[in-house]
């Protein structure tokens, strides 16, 4: 019995050992992917992007009326047709001299730190050059790094306008927050399976307010159900003399920078002060269901983090790709020094300790699988110094197994005068987790987990297999 509970615990640990050096495949449109999450690597190890944002320096063309009024139907006619109807065209810049203030350009560069920490960005340094108002933005190298710089460059001008007159309703001073939400419909039918991805927008106390008013306004008109209920309808426009005024055409347009997300009018009266926007249609499709949470993700940031100041283009040329200081072969002498390392560790437990010595290489090994798929589970950015908490947290996780090798008959005894002496290093390791510079918060994060796990799994399996042991030699 006891050599099958050793038996269990060991193909426990190898099981561990598989999935954190191997992985988990499984098949997916012909080919074999990995469903273990990858390590989150910080800029001096993996690379980083660095990009430019540069102040736009151009200018829209708009046309205006007689009396100065913006007239957008009428982009297609040719100058001379302009004249005839006493239009006129003007040159208005994107970022007028008023705009461009070293105000507005730190205000600007505010907005940019809070989208990338709401969009879960690590470690990345942002500089203002105050004299050309360009913002220079390095981030670290990862499979969403195009989809954070695709955010950087939106200026999140939010506009509820009525869609016949063009007046602003609502702007972005009217927005509390903006989040993703999801709504699971029933399986069993047909036409609401799967998950649903909603934007929804919360208003302040002033936003809410015109949110009652407008919805209240641009409700929709029921459609006759009937010929006499069509003929009543037609009859009451002709006595109102003016379709214009009707109410069917009571409909807003949702606006960001300028693109209309949706124009639509409501069911009924809003008094609760929020919107729900469905982004796209209930499916199951894993990659259509992220491809819709990237979307709502994309404009519920741009939304909380509201309207820059300054319009900026990502510059192309810029936008580059810059290797790691750490080459290759470097990082592969590195790991076989410390893999050797660790070998030479647990042959010296064997030696000394013989039959138990291999019950503590058998938990160590799991202690290392253990500890590499939960820093990845725990999204640590790792840098050099995360790599530096990691090898401490496996020299001390050595000397707490070789303590309770030296004391097996009383691990209590060990862990007990392991974990006071470690008091100092806990207290220094909580501290250093909290600090933004990811050098610091990566050492601090690995060694947190570390210390954490040491306690756990300790417990469960390096004490579990020496007390099999203890009443085998009792």
């Amino acid at each position: 019995m006891k050599k099958v509970k050793i038996i269990t615990l060991t193909l426990v640990v190898l099981m561990i050992t598989l999935v954190a050096f191997v992985g988990i495949y499984t098949k997916k449109q012909n080919r074999m992917e990995n469903q273990v999450k990858d390590y989150a690597f910080a800029m001096d190890l993996k690379g980083s992007r660095n990009i430019r944002l540069k102040v736009n320096q151009e200018k829209e063309t708009i046309i205006k009326d007689a009396e100065g009024k913006e007239v957008e139907e009428e982009e297609n006619l040719t100058d001379e047709q302009l004249t005839e109807k006493g239009y006129h065209k003007e040159e208005i810049p994107n970022n007028s001299e008023e705009i461009k203030t070293v105000e507005n350009y730190q205000a600007s560069k505010k907005m940019i730190e809070k989208r990338l920490e709401k969009l879960g960005v690590n470690g990345y340094i942002i500089k203002l050059e105050e004299e050309t108002g360009d913002i220079v933005i390095e981030l670290p190298e990862n499979d969403g790094t195009d989809q954070v710089i695709s955010n950087l460059g939106t200026t999140g001008k939010f506009e509820i306008i009525d869609s016949q007159t063009k007046e602003v309703l609502m702007t972005n001073s009217d927005i509390k927050q903006a989040k993703v939400m999801y709504s699971t419909g029933n399986s069993t039918s047909a036409t609401n399976s799967g998950t649903t991805v909603y934007l929804d927008i919360e208003f302040n106390k002033e936003g809410a307010k015109k949110l009652e008013e407008i919805s209240s306004k641009y409700v929709k008109v029921d459609e006759p159900t009937s010929e006499a209920e069509e003929n009543q309808t037609e009859q009451n426009v002709e006595n109102e003399g003016n379709a214009e005024n009707t109410a069917e055409e009571q409909k807003i347009t949702m606006n960001i920078d300028g693109s209309e997300i949706m124009s639509t009018s409501f069911e009924e009266p809003i008094r609760i002060g929020r919107l729900q926007l469905s982004i796209g249609s209930a499916t199951t499709d894993k990659e259509a269901l992220q491809g819709y949470i990237d979307q709502a993700t994309n404009m519920a940031t741009v939304l909380d983090t509201g309207n820059i100041p300054v319009k900026y283009d990502v510059n192309a040329e810029s936008n580059q790709y810059i290797l790691s200081d750490i080459t290759e072969n470097e990082a592969q002498i590195a790991i076989y020094t410390i893999l050797a390392i660790i070998v030479i560790g647990l042959i010296l437990l064997v030696i000394q300790y013989k039959k138990i010595g291999l019950l503590g290489v058998i938990s160590y090994i799991g202690f290392i699988s253990t500890l590499l798929i939960v820093v990845r589970y725990a999204n640590v950015a790792i840098a050099i110094e995360g790599l530096v908490g990691i090898i401490m947290a496996l020299i001390l996780n050595y000397i707490l197994v070789k303590k309770l090798l030296e004391k097996h008959q009383k691990v209590g005894e060990a862990y007990k005068d392991f974990f006071i002496k470690i008091i100092p290093i806990m207290i220094l390791v909580i501290a250093f987790s909290f600090i933004k510079w990811t050098p610091i918060s990566s050492f601090g994060m690995t060694m947190f987990w570390g210390i954490v796990l040491m306690a756990i799994y300790n417990v469960i399996i390096t004490n579990s297999l020496l007390k099999i042991e203890a009443r085998k030699e009792k």
